[in-house]
């Protein structure tokens, strides 16, 4: 027997009600191109057993990142993750807990979220921090809406350097606010002209470092030049494991801080859930987004937690709010402060270390590869490998010879002629023998 639980009268109620003829009505806003024409090429009933076979022999056509020589970064990246993290995250007080407005039975969730704001805050370089966004690229997003209301104006520059994903995301909350965003051209070499393309009608410029071409971009120029202009200077980091080598971008100048906390105990999860940084110069506290925890005391003087300053839509007039983000990533968020903590400044130091020269080596030795070419000056630990012919045939060609060799640039930038380009990421999981594969795949296929 089917179940139906609205009426044809219901719907029509319903759309009545909302002032739209029809339900294609609502999706007005979607580009058009991104809308099906036609239902997809799926059976249209199988039964439960017959689904799991379905799916799990689609699944196994996967390869798993532990099961070969892993070097695919852009954004996401194989880190270790200790057990630790995973144990004390699994703990019922918080896989279970939910939003603490109530800080009388919430104080411990409370207060891992303001160790982890002090923690980011430390990290970028900054003054406050939130207690994190859904990923880095909402954050980026946030970001530029609360430019927006600090200066008063609504145009935003993009270094080309930006993760298309990140700045995909930005522009989509830009046209629904009817924002202006202008995004320079990709830049592999980090040769832009940001400081030349300041002007007086600008709120913010954005600019990631290290790049998603793996460039490490000197903040203080743009920074000073920022000033003179009345614009903030909004960083973007997409690999947090860098802060533990590369100068902290508040430390360079930066009015706000967002970026990608997923490597730092998180693993890579299919794509998510992640974490979102944000930070901010504590003069533009009351304009930031999201969820913000702060330190009290109670009627006893004793030292408490409670969630602060909330300027979220659940807590005042959804036209008054500085997000209509309604949640966080909590969980990500312990599982960062936990890895954070067991590292502490001295370990994350070495672990970003041994990121780096493990990337230097690869590089090194890809560098030496006829037709292959390292375009990076400096790197942390992912750069770009330019190669003959299209980059992404060389990654499905490398991964039938076992090896996950990166991420070719056309699958994030589609027509920008950036074909022969390739990311290639190599962090402290990879051994001497994965990058010798990789090296030996490279090989192999230049002489083929």
């Amino acid at each position: 027997m089917r179940y139906l639980p609205l009426s044809a009268e219901n719907r029509e109620d319903m759309l009545a009600r909302i002032g739209v003829a029809a339900i294609d009505d609502l999706f007005a806003d979607a580009p058009r191109d991104a809308l099906l024409t036609s239902t997809l090429d799926l059976p249209s009933r199988k039964s439960e057993l017959e689904v799991e076979r379905r799916l799990s022999a689609l699944a196994a056509r996967n390869v798993a990142a532990s099961a070969v020589p892993f070097f695919v970064g852009a954004g996401a990246y194989k880190h270790h993750v200790p057990a630790t993290v995973d144990h004390l995250i699994q703990r019922s007080e918080f896989l279970t807990s939910y939003t603490p407005y109530q800080p009388e039975i919430s104080q411990g969730t409370l207060q891992v979220l303001f160790e982890f704001q002090t923690q980011v805050a430390n990290l970028t370089g900054m003054e406050v921090a939130n207690a994190s966004m859904y990923d880095g690229s909402t954050g980026t997003a946030e970001a530029i809406l609360m430019a927006h209301r600090v200066t008063r104006r609504r145009k935003a520059l993009v270094s080309g350097g930006l993760h298309p994903h990140y700045a995909a995301t930005a522009r989509t909350l830009s046209d629904m606010a009817e924002d202006e965003m202008r995004i320079l051209p990709p830049d592999p070499l980090a040769e832009e002209d940001l400081i030349g393309a300041l002007d007086d009608s600008l709120s913010c410029v954005v600019v990631q470092s290290p790049d998603v071409f793996g460039n490490p971009r000197d903040l203080r120029p743009l920074a000073e030049a920022c000033r003179a202009k009345g614009v903030l200077l909004i960083a973007v980091v997409t690999e947090a494991l860098s802060l533990g080598l590369i100068e902290s971008p508040g430390a360079m100048g930066a009015d706000i801080v967002v970026g990608e906390g997923q490597s730092i105990g998180n693993g890579l999860n299919f794509g998510g859930p992640y974490l979102g940084l944000f930070a901010a110069r504590e003069k533009y506290l009351r304009q930031m987004p999201g969820r913000l925890c702060g330190q009290t005391v109670d009627a006893n003087g004793r030292r408490g937690f409670v969630l602060t300053l909330s300027t979220r839509e659940q807590h005042i007039r959804r036209e008054k709010a500085t997000s209509n983000i309604c949640t966080n990533s909590g969980l990500c968020a312990l599982a960062f402060s936990i890895h954070l903590s067991l590292l502490g400044e001295t370990g994350l130091k070495q672990l970003a270390l041994i990121n780096h020269a493990n990337a230097v080596a690869l590089a090194e030795a890809l560098d030496k590869v006829p037709g292959a070419k390292v375009l990076n000056s400096a790197f942390f630990n992912e750069f770009t490998l330019r190669v003959q012919g299209s980059a992404a045939d060389l990654v499905e060609r490398m991964a039938a010879r076992g090896v996950l060799a990166g991420v070719p640039v056309s699958r994030l930038l589609p027509g920008a002629g950036l074909d022969d380009l390739l990311l290639v990421a190599s962090s402290e999981v990879n051994t001497d023998e994965d990058r010798a594969a990789f090296l030996a795949a490279l090989q192999a296929e230049v002489r083929a």
